[in-house]
C-alpha cells in the first residue's frame, strides 16, 4: 500500500535504472562478432552468387526426378536408392537396438536413486565419454579396422555412440520418478529388485521408449553419413555420384532420402505421442467438436 504523500509536497518519481552495463555488453558483443567475420577471412561476395549456383544445382537435380521412369536410362537408380535406403534404416534400427539394449541397464547404474555415489560417478564418466565420440570417429577407428567396410561397421558404430545418450536420458529419467509407489514398495517388504522391477521400470518406460524412438530417427541420418566412409547403406551411392558430378541421379537419390526420412519422421511422431498420452478415444475428437462450448461467466 502506497504510503500517503505529506501535504504541499511534489511526488517526485524514483531514478530509472541505468543501463550502462547492459549498453556496454551489447557494445561488446557487437564488436566480436565484426571482429570475427574479419577475422574469418572468407571470400563474402560470394555469398551474392549463393543463390544462383543454389538454384542451378536445383534444377538440375529436380530434372533428374521429374524424368519418366520407364524412359529414363537411369530409372533403376529409383531402384538401388530404395534399397539402399532401406539398408540404411537396418542400420539405424540394429544400432538404435544395441544402444538401447546396453543403455538401460546403464541407465539403472548412473541414476543417483538407485545405485551407489561412486558406481554412479564411474558410470556418467563412460557415459560421457562415449557420447563425445562421435559415431564417425568409432566406425573410422575402431569399427572399421576390426569388420571392414559394409553395414555391420556402421551399426556397431551407431549402436556404441547411441548408449552414451540413451543411458544419460535414462539416468535422468529415473531419478524424476513419483516417490510414492518406491516407498509403497519398501514399506510392504519388497526387495532391491522388486522396487526397481516394479515400482521404476513401469514408470521409466514410456518415457525410455519415446527416447529410443527420437534416436532411431537419428540414427537414420547417421547412417548415411557413415554409407560415405563405405559402411553401407544410402551413402555410399551418394558419394560416388558427387565424385562425377551426376546431378540428375543424385536428386533421385536425395529424393529418396526425404520421402523415407519423412514417412519415418511422422511414424515414429506418432508412435512417441502414443506411448507418452496415451491413445485417443475414438470418436472423442467428433464429440468434442459437437459439444458446444459454456457460456462465459
Amino acid at each position: 500500500m502506497t504510503p500517503p504523500r505529506a501535504p504541499g509536497r511534489a511526488f517526485t518519481p524514483p531514478p530509472a535504472p541505468s543501463k550502462l552495463r547492459e549498453t556496454i555488453g551489447m557494445l561488446a558483443v557487437t564488436f566480436a562478432f565484426a571482429l570475427a567475420v574479419v577475422l574469418a577471412d572468407a571470400n563474402w561476395p560470394r555469398l551474392l552468387e549463393a543463390p544462383a549456383i543454389l538454384s542451378e544445382f536445383v534444377v538440375l537435380m529436380t530434372q533428374g526426378v521429374l524424368q519418366n521412369p520407364l524412359e529414363d536410362p537411369t530409372s533403376g537408380y529409383w531402384t538401388r536408392s530404395l534399397e539402399l535406403m532401406i539398408e540404411s534404416l537396418h542400420i539405424a534400427w540394429i544400432g538404435t537396438l544395441i544402444g538401447a539394449i546396453l543403455s538401460f541397464p546403464l541407465g539403472f547404474l548412473a541414476a543417483r536413486n538407485v545405485a551407489p555415489p561412486g558406481v554412479v560417478v564411474v558410470v556418467r564418466q563412460i557415459l560421457n565419454a562415449i557420447r563425445a565420440i562421435p559415431e564417425i570417429i568409432f566406425a573410422i577407428a575402431i569399427m572399421l579396422p576390426i569388420f571392414g567396410l559394409g553395414p555391420l561397421a556402421g551399426a556397431l558404430a551407431i549402436g556404441v555412440n547411441s548408449v552414451g545418450t540413451l543411458g544419460k536420458l535414462t539416468s535422468e529419467a529415473i531419478e524424476s520418478i513419483d516417490t510414492g509407489p518406491v516407498e509403497s514398495a519398501r514399506a510392504s517388504g519388497a526387495s532391491r529388485w522388486q522396487v526397481i522391477r516394479y515400482a521404476m521400470v513401469p514408470q521409466v518406460m514410456p518415457e525410455v521408449v519415446a527416447y529410443w524412438l527420437y534416436r532411431f530417427e537419428i540414427n537414420i541420418r547417421a547412417s548415411a553419413i557413415l554409407g560415405v566412409l563405405g559402411a553401407g547403406g544410402i551413402g555410399s551411392i551418394l558419394s560416388a555420384l558427387f565424385n562425377i558430378r551426376a546431378w540428375d541421379r543424385i536428386g533421385v537419390t536425395l529424393a529418396v532420402i526425404i520421402i523415407v526420412t519423412l514417412i519415418i519422421d511422422a511414424i515414429s511422431g506418432s508412435i512417441r505421442h502414443r506411448i507418452i498420452h496415451g491413445a485417443t478415444p475414438r470418436g472423442s475428437r467428433k464429440r468434442r467438436a459437437l459439444t458446444p462450448e459454456p457460456p462465459p461467466v
